[in-house]
């Protein structure tokens, strides 16, 4: 059993780090389709200007795309922290292997609570751009013409696989533990044994 079990937090805590950088992608990628269809249609000093009514999402979210960035990174270090206690290999776990495994989860859980909830609120206010007029500018500047929410809604993916990883890890804490119970009453009972 502990076979199966050392070969399931391995590849967990691998999937991790490379959902870690998929989130990461995600957040460079998030304001692509934004930039190349909106930054052109502020063309005044005032940005509230703009020749596409709705267009300033695309300023109102440069805020927080920076903090998404940060989040981003700080969830690929918070991942790597299971590979530094050796979580990934370790066959007993020790308090760190514990801390890393639940500052994941709590990091994990908290960071796509909180992503969800902002992507949410600027995927509603991106659809409240006036169209009519943003495929007009874009005809007339030769600018990209989006309607897509495709960026907004990915997050639903990529998050997702973020909650079954953190879900997982936690779920692995809890079968090594009653592995190590297991393994710790079998030593005891061989030492009664032999008395």
């Amino acid at each position: 059993m502990y076979k199966k079990q050392m070969v399931f937090q391995k590849i967990l805590c691998l999937l991790s780090i490379i959902s870690a950088g998929i989130v990461f992608f995600y957040s460079l990628g998030i304001m692509t389709d934004l930039f190349d269809s909106l930054y052109s249609t502020m063309r005044k000093k005032d940005l509230t200007q703009t020749t596409v009514p709705g267009s300033y999402i695309y300023y109102e979210m440069q805020g927080f795309n920076q903090v998404f960035v940060k989040a981003a990174i700080g969830l690929i270090l918070v991942t790597i922290v299971l590979f530094l206690t050796n979580t990934n290999t370790r066959r007993k776990y020790y308090i760190g292997n514990y801390i890393a495994t639940a500052l994941n989860a709590v990091y994990g859980i908290g960071f796509t609570v909180w992503a969800h909830v902002q992507i949410d609120f600027y995927r509603k206010k991106f659809l409240q751009i006036d169209f009519a007029a943003l495929k007009e500018h874009a005809e007339t500047w030769d600018t990209l013409y989006t309607e897509s929410t495709f960026w907004f809604d990915i997050h639903y993916l990529v998050f997702g696989i973020v909650l079954v990883l953190e879900v997982l890890l936690v779920v692995n804490l809890f079968w090594k533990r009653n592995l190590m119970k297991e393994e710790a009453e079998l030593i005891q009972k061989g030492k009664g044994a032999n008395k």
